[in-house]
């Protein structure tokens, strides 16, 4: 009876796993695609994408991509939507650290700036290739449109200006400044945008502040870009440089040897769900030969198990394949419930 209930908890964990693994590849599918959209979208611009490119950049088969998006207008929504999400995580929290208007609209434009340098692709799809999505991309680019605009419009509160600016003032301004913002990422891909940071700060507080104000931002200090940080892109495909197609199983066998490090060819078996011992000899020597992962035991041929553990190659592709889709949780709180 204890067996039977041990054997009944074993296949449940497994199954568990499994299903967690399966989600992991989707997302990590997923995320693929739109790393793929961001990179032609640059390249040919967004109206000239195709479904055909995404997939040929993406190495993802056509059939995944309509599994995981309907068309070509809800892999840019969702791109579009994926490079809304990481200028937010850099402008918001700088924006909100700031008490007064005027230093909180500058800490989060240096922000917006700071991020379109060190992250021209993603930042010319936001800014300038969203104009060529559909009505979901539009509608939710208004929508952003109107949040701006109503935080330039509590200028108001400190305003200074001899003459109360009408409501349109707040449209007005955030429209100038994105158009200045998107000529530059077209002219130049964005580089020096933190350059843009007085002479865009000059304008907004004009309307609001009056024009001491406005001389005043011209002469402050210009914030210096950080530019390229030296590591990869936001977004970017961690799997691309690994040398093998990224399959269900891959991804279960390299999760398996990070859980397990020194395990051996029946453990990380066991932990990837694989039972055929022939099946996990060849996933491993692939991997081996590819630098993914390493044997640091006796080997079976000098009657010691192998132990198997990730090469750095294998830790960062793991690693990045976390990052890439937020879902390190999914494997592991899987293994921590069972």
């Amino acid at each position: 009876m204890a067996s039977a209930r041990r054997a009944s908890r074993s296949a449940h964990a497994a199954q568990a796993y499994n299903g967690a693994v399966r989600g992991q590849l989707a997302d990590l599918q997923r995320a693929r695609m739109l790393a793929a959209m961001f990179d032609v979208a640059a390249q040919r611009g967004a109206g000239n994408v195709t479904v055909a490119h995404v997939v040929e950049r993406s190495g993802v088969s056509r059939r995944t991509f309509y599994e995981l998006f309907s068309d070509r207008e809800d892999c840019l929504h969702a791109a579009f939507e994926q490079a809304l999400t990481y200028a937010t995580e850099r402008v918001l929290p700088a924006y909100e650290a700031e008490d007064r208007w005027r230093e909180k609209v500058r800490a989060g434009l240096v922000a917006l700036l700071g991020f379109l340098d060190a992250e021209p692709v993603i930042g010319k799809l936001l800014i300038v290739e969203s104009h060529a999505g559909g009505q979901a991309t539009s509608k939710r680019r208004g929508e952003v449109i109107a949040a701006l605009t109503s935080a330039v419009e509590e200028g108001g509160v400190e305003g200074k200006a001899s003459v109360t600016p009408s409501s349109l003032t707040a449209e007005g301004v955030v429209g100038g400044v994105l158009a200045v913002i998107q000529s530059r990422l077209q002219a130049q891909g964005g580089a020096g945008a933190v350059g843009l940071t007085n002479p865009l700060m000059s304008m907004i507080v004009l309307p609001y502040l009056g024009a001491a104000a406005a001389r005043r931002e011209l002469e402050r200090t210009v914030p210096q870009s950080k530019g390229s940080t030296g590591e990869k892109p936001l977004g970017a495909d961690p799997f691309k440089d690994a040398g093998m197609r990224l399959t269900y199983r891959t991804v279960r066998v390299l999760f398996a040897v990070a859980s397990h490090p020194d395990a051996s060819n029946r453990q990380v078996g066991e932990a990837a769900g694989i039972t055929d011992q022939g099946q996990i000899s060849k996933l491993l020597n692939r991997l081996e030969r590819i630098g993914l992962v390493r044997n640091t035991g006796a080997g079976a041929g000098k009657g010691m198990p192998n132990a198997w553990s990730l090469t750095e190659k294998g830790q960062r592709i793991t690693d990045g394949m976390n990052a890439l889709t937020g879902t390190k949780s999914h494997v592991e709180q899987t293994q921590q419930k069972t």
